[in-house]
């Protein structure tokens, strides 16, 4: 998947670094030491860049997609390219979090204007 971590046995302890961050940035005690918190900060970068690499990937397919077929409606299940079907479904899932206000969409205005201008 898209969000697999690329080393699953960090999973945990990348979680309990970025909680012990929050508790230390709302001034509470923590036991976090300045070179974790600067590990986790370059964790969090890199995870955020590979996340809009795969983003762009993904949109690229899309585009290939619209170029082949005229439109952008890819259907959930699409067996050419199963990844395509499911991101797109994502995106449709996220944006409508978006427009409720909800903060665990990932959609942006950036990235409502690139879809929109495909037709999505």
């Amino acid at each position: 998947p898209n969000n697999a971590p690329s080393n699953p046995s960090l999973v945990m302890p990348v979680e309990i670094e970025r909680h012990s961050r929050k508790i230390n940035q709302n001034g509470d005690s923590s036991i976090l030491i300045e070179n974790r918190i600067q590990f986790l900060n370059n964790v969090d970068v890199e995870s955020e860049g590979r996340r809009f690499k795969l983003w762009e990937g993904s949109y690229e397919e899309l585009m290939s997609f619209l170029r082949k077929f005229g439109h952008a409606r890819v259907p959930a299940k699409y067996p050419p390219n199963p990844s395509l079907g499911i991101w797109v479904s994502n995106q449709r899932q996220n944006y409508k979090r978006y427009l409720k206000g909800d903060p665990s969409s990932k959609m942006t205005e950036d990235r409502i204007l690139r879809l929109n201008k495909l037709g999505f």
